[in-house]
């Protein structure tokens, strides 16, 4: 069962996000698990962004604090 995006992790998020990538790039997937793995390698993708962006945010925030 696939863990809620808002509920994992930035690492959970990777480590599913390569396990894709891993079957993916294995050829063995049919055509129907093939847009349903894309589908979710999609929203992974815009989670982690979306993380490394609000940490970034968070970090400069924190360095401008520090001056």
């Amino acid at each position: 069962m696939k863990k809620e995006i808002k509920n994992m992790t930035y690492t959970e998020a990777k480590k599913e996000l390569e396990e894709i990538v891993s079957s993916i790039e294995s050829g063995k997937l049919d055509v129907d698990a093939l847009t349903d793995k894309v589908k979710r390698a999609s929203e992974l993708i815009t989670f982690c962004k979306e993380k490394l962006s609000k940490t970034d945010k968070e970090l400069q925030k924190i360095l401008e604090e520090l001056d």
